[in-house]
């Protein structure tokens, strides 16, 4: 296996754009793509790469965007397909395969790969970055680097250089505005299933309530909660802008996903191969990064433009909190210490 995966420097400014066409279409027919016939020659590589996203999310059209570039740079020798949202299977699930070969990829979020070992949930630590001009500087930096050399060497799979963006959390809630820590005690906020998310709030001294999101839409039109936390893209999916009347928006979360290959079908792929497949993997995850800025300022502004109220937080306020609260410590115990130092190389000091 070569050692590490070449870096590319962003995506090229000028030249035609990727062309619409696709070589390689999803499994998911309910995309109705044009049929496109194979190659009178089959390919000789055949690959399967999952993802948990809706197909209407960024990260599916440009993963298939490079599956097309890695069609034709490949003269045809790879074959690759991609398996999305629920035919992916669960996120625990989709590591468990890749580290076992059984599909070739999948972009697996640091929330994910942190159930192999807590250190690889660092950028998802509360409050650690106020945008993405912090974000990034340290996922393409020190903890990056960090990070693709931990899967490497204690989890298997190889992880490309670019992380794709899973996007920040924010908060929306009923006839209260969030403009401080304090403005959150007391409300009944509904959240992952999972001990970060869970621990956050409580720290914050809010009322952290899980719920599948099927039931979702009902407690807050009751008021059963008086609020969520999550991805803007979900609010809009959801439609939850119509049951709420305040946007926070609190950057509290973020997660990347990371395209990782499992180990035995990047060992056995030819180099020149290896330099296509991740050539055409990074370039497309720095077009998904805008892709989700951009869509995250527009669905803000539609937000804002439809009556919503719209805060940006004194965001040191939630970081005190936390530090009173005990929370930095508890999750700086749970990491090793290289992990939690290169976080707050870009993060500051979190512990106080």
């Amino acid at each position: 296996m070569r050692p590490a995966v070449p870096s590319t420097s962003g995506p090229s400014t000028s030249g035609p754009a990727l062309p619409r066409r696709v070589a390689l279409v999803s499994v998911m027919a309910e995309l109705a793509l044009p049929f496109i016939a194979r190659p009178a020659r089959a390919a000789a590589i055949i690959w399967r790469v999952a993802h948990n996203a809706p197909t209407s999310f960024p990260v599916h059209r440009r993963l298939l965007e490079a599956v097309d570039v890695i069609q034709k740079q490949s003269n045809g020798q790879m074959e690759v397909h991609i398996l999305p949202g629920e035919d992916a299977g669960s996120p625990v699930g989709l590591l468990a395969q890749v580290q076992h070969g059984q599909i070739d990829a999948a972009m697996l979020s640091c929330q994910t790969l942190a159930n192999e070992l807590p250190s690889l949930a660092a950028p998802r630590c509360a409050f650690a970055f106020s945008g993405y001009d912090k974000v990034w500087p340290a996922i393409d930096g020190a903890l990056g680097a960090y990070i693709r050399r931990t899967i490497i060497q204690r989890i298997g799979p190889m992880p490309m250089d670019r992380c794709w963006d899973f996007g920040f959390r924010h908060i929306t809630t009923y006839n209260k505005a969030i403009q401080t820590a304090a403005d959150l005690q007391g409300l009944r906020i509904r959240t992952q299933p999972e001990p970060q998310s869970i621990g956050l709030l409580q720290a914050l001294k809010a009322l952290p309530v899980t719920m599948p999101l099927d039931e979702l839409i009902e407690a807050l039109r009751s008021h059963a909660v008086d609020g969520q936390e999550s991805l803007l893209e979900l609010v809009q999916l959801l439609r939850l802008d119509l049951l709420q009347t305040n946007l926070a928006m609190t950057h509290h979360l973020w997660d990347g996903l990371w395209l990782c290959v499992s180990a035995r079908s990047w060992s056995t792929l030819p180099s020149r191969l290896q330099d296509v497949v991740a050539g055409a993997c990074n370039n497309s995850a720095l077009d998904q990064r805008r892709d989700v800025m951009t869509a995250a300022t527009q669905m803000r502004d539609a937000m804002a433009a439809h009556g919503i109220g719209v805060t940006q937080p004194d965001l040191a306020s939630f970081r005190d909190g936390l530090r009173r609260a005990g929370y930095y410590r508890t999750v700086s115990q749970q990491m090793e210490p290289d992990g939690w130092d290169l976080l707050q190389k870009y993060a500051g000091n979190l512990t106080g």
